[in-house]
C-alpha cells in the first residue's frame, strides 16, 4: 500500500486525505463522486458478481460518462490483475519502497 500511498501522496499533497484513504476510504472526506466511484471500485474488486446496472447507473448520477466509467473499470481492473499476479509471484513491494 506504500507505493499506492505515495503516488497519490505527490498527487494531491494531502497527508490526511492519505491516511484516510489508506485506512478506510469511507470515513475519507470525498465529494459524491469520488465516493461512488470508489465504492463501485471497491465492489467491483472484492465481489464482482453482485454488481448490477444501479451500480453503473449510482455513476453516471454523479456525473460520469459511459467513458469515465470504462475508464474506472478498467483501471480498478488492471490493478487487481496486477496485484494478484505480484502475489501469486511472492513480490514483495513494500521492500522495495521501504529503501527509498
Amino acid at each position: 500500500m506504500k507505493h499506492h500511498g505515495a503516488g497519490i501522496r505527490r498527487l494531491t499533497n494531502n497527508e490526511a486525505l492519505v491516511e484516510q484513504l489508506m485506512t478506510d476510504f469511507r470515513q475519507a472526506q470525498l465529494n459524491s463522486a469520488d465516493r461512488t466511484m470508489l465504492e463501485y471500485a471497491a465492489k467491483l474488486t472484492q465481489e464482482p458478481w453482485n454488481l448490477r446496472e444501479a451500480d453503473v447507473s449510482a455513476l453516471r448520477a454523479v456525473g460520469f460518462s459511459d467513458e469515465a466509467i470504462l475508464d474506472i473499470n478498467q483501471v480498478t481492473s488492471y490493478y487487481a490483475f496486477v496485484n494478484r499476479l505480484a502475489d501469486g509471484l511472492g513480490v514483495e513491494l513494500e521492500a522495495f519502497w521501504d529503501n527509498e
